[in-house]
């Protein structure tokens, strides 16, 4: 299988997945492996390879300084952009009202649908999250949770050190950067089976939900496409555009890295493959190792535009009037609650339940009533945040000086 040719044997095997899904749903269940053995391969590899690619682009900074200064950017682009998701979703909802008409009451929600979720809502605690950055070990933070944060806190920390060492570090960086390859070379072996981690993920999905399991929430499902849609189109465009290149042309350009991401609902599936992209582009070794690891839990694009819909829907269909200030307080804790939420299927869920806490009137009970078409959403959820993680690399490149525009027009033309 040619390696440029990959985007077509995944939409193949997606299209294929959808089809066994559907006419043959009890042994598309049985695909369910296939999908979770390619992420769990990516994420057996992505701990060292993000690690490698961190500490080298530290390393290739110099000092200190400039690392700090791409991390202050990187953070204020973040916060702009999620609030602008934030408010796109929030508008759409109240524009479109996609859960006006259904009319539930309250009292015929099921608990126990989202009650797994709901728990894990409460246990989550500012200072629970503070301390799980910090892993109990250095080895932990690989073999433990493998949050990207803990790996993220300590590349950071050992690049710091290994600056500091100066020639006395040359050794380690040499050591580093050689097994940096082999890394790459590994995830580059993974993505050949994507195909298959695709379509057999995508098989279970069908197959476990089912298409019918659609069209009560169609509304809900339309109105979240099409505002992603139009997030990555018009607000990354302008974006885009205000930086020097077209969001189309970029879009086409990491079009292997899109389908794997539709295919297995993950934006972790293709983290790697899309640093080696926007390296190509001309984004400097620096910006991609810092931005993109800190990108996933901070520049949740797609998991901020899902957060206000849904709740806003929950609230709509249960007939409930939320004034503005009530919105712009979800608006303003989901701020905070989706940082951290990871490309995983069922996260956002998990940080939805966290959201609707801050007000008392919408029961956590009532994401009974979208627990079913969660999971065909969390395709969308996961794309926005792969693209705008993607060009938010590109934008702080520019902002440093340090893209280089000639190679970014050849590769994109």
């Amino acid at each position: 299988m040619k390696t440029k040719h990959l985007y077509v044997w995944v939409l193949i095997a997606i299209f294929i997945g959808i089809l066994t899904g559907h006419f043959a749903p009890d042994f598309a269940v049985k695909l369910k492996p296939l999908g979770d053995a390619f992420i769990a391969m990516i994420k057996m590899i992505i701990s060292p390879v993000i690690f490698c690619t961190v500490v080298l682009g530290i390393a290739n900074a110099g000092d200190m300084k400039k690392v700090g200064r791409v991390g202050a950017k990187a953070i204020l682009y973040f916060e702009v952009v999620s609030t602008f998701a934030l408010a796109v979703g929030l508008v759409v909802a109240n524009v479109l009202k996609p859960g006006k008409g259904f009319d539930v009451n309250p009292a015929s929600l099921d608990p126990n649908a989202v009650s797994e979720y709901a728990k894990k809502a409460q246990d989550q605690t500012l200072v629970d999250f503070v301390m799980h950055i910090i892993p109990k070990t250095f080895l932990d933070a690989f073999t433990g949770s493998g949050d990207l944060l803990q790996v993220l806190l300590i590349a950071i920390l050992f690049g710091f050190a290994m600056n500091r060492l100066g020639e006395k570090g040359k050794p380690v960086h040499h050591f580093i950067e050689s097994s940096s390859h082999i890394f790459f070379s590994i995830v580059n072996v993974i993505m050949k089976f994507a195909p298959i981690g695709a379509g057999g993920a995508m098989a279970f999905t069908v197959g476990k939900f089912g298409l019918d399991s659609l069209k009560p929430l169609l509304a809900l499902m339309g109105s979240f496409y099409l505002t992603c849609g139009i997030f990555v189109l018009l607000v990354l465009g302008l974006i885009a555009k205000f930086t020097g290149f077209s969001i189309l042309k970029f879009l086409n350009y990491i079009r292997d890295e899109l389908l794997t991401v539709l295919g297995t609902s993950s934006s972790e599936s293709a983290i790697v493959p899309l640093m080696e992209k926007l390296e190509k582009l001309g984004c400097s070794k620096t910006v991609v190792g810092l931005v993109i690891p800190s990108g996933y839990s901070f520049n949740l694009d797609g998991t901020n535009i899902y957060l206000t819909m849904a709740a806003l829907f929950v609230a709509q269909a249960l007939n409930i009037d939320l004034s503005l200030g009530q919105q712009l307080s979800i608006l303003g804790v989901a701020m905070l609650t989706s940082k951290g939420a990871s490309g995983v299927t069922g996260a956002g869920f998990i940080t939805l339940a966290s959201t609707l806490s801050v007000v008392p009137d919408i029961p956590v009970a009532g994401l009974a009533l979208i627990v079913g078409v969660d999971r065909f959403m969390s395709e969308a959820r996961s794309l926005t945040n792969f693209v705008g993680n993607g060009v938010a690399t590109i934008v702080i490149s520019k902002w440093e000086k340090e893209l280089d525009l000639k190679q970014l027009n050849k590769e994109l033309g």
